[in-house]
């Protein structure tokens, strides 16, 4: 027996999941069957399996669910909530605010303190509930008071519920908008993180205990224990806190809806309702696609962006004469708009996360303004559009860039507003501390009533905020290629930078790898990060980031068009991107 049959057949040994155990018997059986290549693919698959542990990367742990170190099981599980209780039970016990067993209000909070509590919360993709009750037994099994929900939530209640409660910290079994087999494991952090993602060092930190777990201690010697219901006012609280953003509704906007198999309708609709919308005659969902299902079966891929997946939408839209189109992902933390246009087959145009951001972005400084807000900032990632740095502008308010990824945008001091061109997007930092696609739609609608009262619809706000801010319109693209290849190219920009693009001088270089704190010209301080952003005099950008998961080097391009008529500045905006696209592709092969 040779070491990786001996290491797999300990993992089926100590495995309880009869599936997984399956998976690796077959495995092991083609790989001494008749057909070469099938025992080529057997070999490959188990290499990969047990090649490696699965890394603890944006925010926490996400994989293919399947039997190994490197997949999403509940060996893997059971012990990252091991490592997650050493590392919640290394710091100073600390005060809780109204700390409780199940989050219920109390006020006899000093009797019922814990020395931790972390809250557990799943979507609806396979094994999920099983993972969390997985996770659940073993973090209280480490002494920790645990909050269970007692059904499937959205990411952003989760991460609501450990800021609301006080909590430590907090697990969301999802894989967000990943393919269909897989699933992951999302941390939150309490205390002074306020409930936000887990973040560098803490991620090596868990792992590296996570690692140590797994090969020290057998699955079955981990102590579980029983968690706490988690209880239904802080899923109240949620609702009320979310809808009391807006006010009562002008206009009800027709709007048709998809949840995209995923677990964002419920709660949608609860919290339209607590806000004065008439959700029965206002709202139509796509049935085929409301009910949580993880294999998604009417979808390619659940992912509001990808082409095709909204395609029954704008089917019931057209039928129904809608408004709007409103999507979330399964785990609803993102959020997909688009409105009728008759240039389309579909009717309907697909709104960029660099259109919705914007819009949104201009919604939340206005209103700021108008409460007489004396500071804040709005943030978005550095791959998002600049649009939103003079929307800051013109009202007032500070701008800031951030790294990919709301772990960083949530920390932006003094945020009234961030965003993501990858759909995310928070309009109520000082609810969630995260990207919240539920929020997200009940802004969009309040804006979409707002408008109406005005006449105005939102393809008109789009054009308006073009106007004021210039038109921008944004592109990306790819280059798969080896390691050392991507970086031979970051070297050689870094050497001799292009002095012009598409016959455009380059104004100016941003190196974030070089700066002690990744110092930029506007928008203060970011970490050090492989990334260099050219920005040419008027006003494009070009960015190059090389991926971390991926070989590949990725390029992003923004492109600012301010003359001319509303149409001709898209137009015009649109072939000068086409015409840098092919400059940068150029430069780079």
């Amino acid at each position: 027996m040779d070491d990786l049959e001996a290491r797999v057949r300990e993992w089926i040994a100590r495995d309880a999941d009869a599936d997984t155990r399956t998976e690796l018997k077959d495995l092991l059986a083609c790989r001494t069957c008749d057909d070469p290549q099938a025992c080529d693919r057997a070999q490959g698959d188990l290499e990969d399996r047990f090649g490696g542990y699965l890394t603890f990367g944006t925010a926490g742990l996400r994989g293919h669910i399947g039997a190994g170190p490197n997949r999403m099981n509940s060996i893997v599980v059971a012990h990252a909530s091991a490592a997650l209780a050493r590392f919640v039970n290394r710091f100073e016990k600390r005060a809780v605010n109204a700390a409780v067993s199940d989050g219920a209000p109390t006020t006899d909070s000093l009797s019922l303190m814990p020395t931790r509590t972390v809250v557990v919360g799943y979507d609806a993709r396979p094994k999920s509930a099983e993972f969390a009750q997985i996770a659940a037994d073993v973090l209280a099994g480490a002494g920790i008071r645990t909050l269970l929900t007692a059904s499937v939530v959205p990411t952003p209640v989760l991460a609501f519920a450990v800021r609301h409660l006080n909590a430590d910290a907090g697990v969301m079994i999802t894989a967000s908008h990943n393919p269909r087999g897989d699933n992951g494991y999302k941390v939150y952090l309490g205390g002074t993180h306020d409930g936000r993602q887990l973040v560098a060092p803490y991620d090596a930190e868990i792992h590296a205990y996570m690692v140590e777990s797994m090969e020290t201690v057998p699955t079955r010697d981990l102590r579980r224990g029983a968690p706490t219901p988690l209880h239904a006012s802080v899923i109240d609280a949620y609702v009320a806190l979310t809808a009391a953003l807006v006010p009562e509704p002008i206009h009800q906007p027709l709007t048709v809806y998809t949840a995209m198999h995923g677990v964002g309708s419920a709660m949608l609709r609860r919290v339209l309702m607590t806000a004065g919308f008439d959700v029965t005659n206002m709202l139509t969902v796509v049935e085929s696609q409301d009910s949580p299902d993880g294999e998604f079966p009417t979808l390619p891929f659940p992912n509001p962006e990808e082409d095709g997946a909204l395609d029954r939408a704008y089917e019931l839209a057209r039928e129904r004469g809608a408004q709007l189109v409103l999507a979330h992902d399964p785990d609803a933390d993102r959020l997909g708009v688009a409105i009728p246009d008759t240039a389309y087959t579909s009717g309907f145009r697909r709104l960029t996360g660099n259109e919705i951001g914007v819009l949104l972005g201009a919604w939340a400084a206005e209103r700021a303004a108008k409460n007489g807000e004396p500071s804040g900032t709005l943030a978005c990632s550095i791959v998002s559009t600049p649009q939103l740095e003079r929307v800051a502008r013109h009202f007032g308010y500070d701008f800031a860039w951030t790294l990919s990824g709301f772990k960083w945008i949530s920390r932006v001091p003094n945020l009234l507003y961030g965003f993501e061109e990858a759909l995310g997007f928070l309009v109520n930092p000082d609810t969630v501390s995260d990207k919240d696609g539920i929020s997200a739609a009940l802004a969009l609608l309040s804006l979409a009533s707002e408008l109406h009262a005005e006449g105005k619809t939102i393809a008109n706000r789009l054009a308006e905020i073009n106007d004021q801010f210039g038109t921008y319109v944004s592109g990306a693209f790819a280059i798969r290629t080896t390691r050392e290849r991507i970086a031979a190219a970051m070297r050689s920009l870094r050497a001799t930078p292009p002095t012009a693009l598409a016959g455009v001088a380059v104004d100016h270089v941003e190196d974030l790898s070089r700066t002690a704190q990744g110092e930029r010209s506007s928008g203060g301080q970011l970490p050090t990060a492989d990334v260099l952003a050219f920005w040419l005099s008027d006003g494009s950008r070009v960015m190059f980031r090389p991926s971390g998961t991926e070989a590949k080097l990725k390029v992003y391009l923004d492109v600012c068009e301010e003359v001319g008529t509303p149409s001709g500045r898209y137009v015009s905006a649109h072939v000068r991107l086409d015409s840098l696209t092919a400059a940068v592709e150029a430069l780079v092969s």
